[in-house]
């Protein structure tokens, strides 16, 4: 009898602990979906605000009710949770305060929004606290069609796909598209993928493949990481390497205010005058890149009227030269070695101008040449090595770019 008893005394217990175990892991499930920061926020008086310009930590912490000691305490607990140094001006923070009749007002939690993943929590009563709460994200693969009717911003809107895309692409066609000459009907085809949080997209992850229609040219760009290196490039058809020896532009998303000609009348002398340049429209301050590896030759101020400019002697002929800087960017100086796409100034108006904008000039062999139709020297193509793998993973994105396609 009494074994018999210790057997339903186990049994009990063990019923009572699977049961008391579903319960906790109930509680627990109730508490992660209505409670994500990990405290019921009904139960508390909420304030919104955003962080103040040049407010630290502490600062802040003492504005919302914290004392002094606290905040200090508060700090340390960060430790590799939170870098308190990388408090944002303008990023939103949630204070909650009790709400019953004896602690009214007593500060009990801070969330503080870092980006739209990550919320950091502070528990600011009894025992702190520190901790990080991650939004779930969602990796997708995706595809869009992109045809130019009105501009590249809208026109994403309207395909369906985020303007976020444009930077991708900007990136990877930079040496062989004129994103400042895109004309109606210029068509991108693209496979990539993005993340998005709460159905919201956080970002563009990878551009996969693209094709691009446009000026009587069809311009291919694959991601491929040849089998014994690690770094990734873009190449397009039969291994060809979308880099250049030069730039297509000096400068990113403004607008063309001139072109190149031998007769222009000059806005400010209203003489007419060979303009063998393109000025591009841009507020002062824009960056402006080298279009390619060089020396500098001249940097300094023009007293012709070209302002503060900035000139670059690269191989096989040619010079650029970058006008009516603001300013030139630091350790740039006459002698001074740049690599492609190295920040050499800023748009300015220096000099004889109208109005903000970069003059910018292109020399073969001290002939002056249209910018705008330069034909950049290519880098060397793929490998032969790595060829059939790469011909296979080319023909297989045709393969799903047209399925795509005809969707």
């Amino acid at each position: 009898m009494r074994l018999l008893g210790k057997l339903f005394l186990a049994v009990v217990l063990a019923l009572f602990t699977v049961s008391c175990g579903r319960e906790k892991k109930e509680e627990i499930e109730v508490v992660e979906k209505y409670c994500p920061y990990g405290f019921d926020e009904s139960l508390f008086l909420c304030e919104e605000g955003k962080v103040g310009s040049g407010e630290t930590f502490t600062t802040l912490m003492r504005r919302l009710g914290l004392d002094a000691m606290d905040a200090y305490e508060l700090t340390k607990k960060c430790d590799t949770i939170f870098d308190v140094r990388k408090l944002r001006a303008g990023n939103v923070y949630h204070a909650f305060y009790e709400k019953d009749s004896i602690s009214s007002g007593r500060l009990a939690y801070i969330t503080y929004e870092q980006n739209r993943i990550r919320t950091t929590i502070f528990k600011c009563s009894d025992s702190l606290a520190v901790w990080n709460f991650d939004r779930p994200v969602v990796k997708e693969r995706k595809y869009s069609d992109i045809t130019i009717e009105s501009s590249l911003w809208n026109d994403m809107l309207a395909a369906g796909a985020s303007p976020a895309l444009i930077v991708n692409l900007a990136d990877i066609y930079q040496w062989s598209v004129n994103f400042f000459t895109l004309q109606q009907g210029d068509r991108f085809r693209v496979i990539y993928s993005q993340t998005l949080c709460e159905d919201e997209i956080i970002s563009i992850d990878t551009v996969f493949f693209s094709i691009f229609n446009g000026g009587n040219k069809e311009v291919s760009a694959m991601r491929y990481v040849p089998f014994d290196e690690e770094k990734a490039g873009y190449w397009g058809k039969d291994g060809e390497s979308l880099r250049r020896m030069f730039l297509k532009a000096p400068l990113k998303y403004n607008r063309i205010s001139s072109k190149f000609s031998y007769h222009r009348r000059h806005p400010v002398t209203g003489k007419v005058k060979a303009h063998t340049a393109v000025d591009y429209a841009a507020p002062t301050g824009t960056p402006v890149h080298a279009i390619g590896d060089g020396t500098v030759t001249l940097c300094g101020w023009d007293g012709s009227g070209g302002g503060n400019r900035i000139r670059i002697k690269h191989m096989q002929g040619y010079e650029s030269c970058y006008m009516h800087l603001s300013k030139f960017a630091k350790g740039i100086r006459a002698g001074s070695r740049v690599s492609q796409g190295q920040l050499i100034g800023y748009v300015g108006a220096t000099g004889t101008a109208t109005g903000p904008h970069l003059d910018f000039r292109i020399w073969l062999n001290k002939k002056p040449i249209d910018p705008l139709s330069l034909n950049s020297p290519a880098c060397e193509p793929l490998a032969r090595k790595y060829m059939d793998e790469f011909n296979g993973i080319y023909t297989a994105y045709i393969a799903e770019l047209d399925s795509l396609s005809n969707k």
